[in-house]
């Protein structure tokens, strides 16, 4: 992807910035100072060097997320490995199972994304990434009963599972 078709993709969502719209003060919170916090991390110096764009984008994403959950168990690939490690030092990543308190994977597993979403936990987050070339695996786990809150950022989407919160789906300018 080049820079161009970037700068496109940002101002479709140029709405959907800095939490603009969410009448939720939790996701607002969650969409402000963690997805679309843009102050240097403690850690960002020390993972992603030589990293693809896309992959440290994603992977920063997923360190602030780790930091602020401080999840046990976390499902993800290789290469994200050091940035949940950096997030969240006592946590446990593996690229195995379906059953963890976070979970990234990658939207070619159609059938590993919908196991892991059906195996979530209530405090369970799931990140897939790379949905807008899968818009119909996110309409499929949109779709699930125990999917309440979804952020759709486009090169991602985060799904949370509690079931004490009304079904909600945005559109997060990432």
């Amino acid at each position: 992807m080049n820079q161009l078709q970037r700068w496109c993709i940002c101002l479709r969502r140029i709405g959907h910035c800095q939490g603009f719209g969410i009448q939720s003060p939790n996701d607002y919170w969650f969409v402000r100072y963690v997805v679309n916090e843009h102050w240097p991390y403690y850690q960002y110096d020390s993972v992603g060097l030589g990293d693809k764009w896309l992959t440290k984008k994603t992977g920063r994403l997923c360190l602030r997320i780790a930091n602020w959950r401080q999840p046990a168990t976390v499902i993800c690939s290789e290469e994200l490995k050091p940035y949940i490690h950096a997030g969240c030092q006592r946590a446990e990543v593996t690229t195995e199972g379906t059953k963890a308190d976070m979970a990234v994977i990658e939207t070619e597993n159609e059938e590993r994304v919908m196991q892991t979403a059906n195996s979530m936990d209530e405090a369970g987050i799931l990140i897939v990434r790379d949905i807008a070339h899968h818009p119909e695996l996110w309409q499929r786990i949109a779709s699930l009963e125990r999917t309440r809150v979804m952020f759709d950022l486009y090169y991602c989407g985060i799904v949370f599972f509690d079931q004490k919160r009304k079904k909600q789906n945005y559109i997060i300018n990432f």
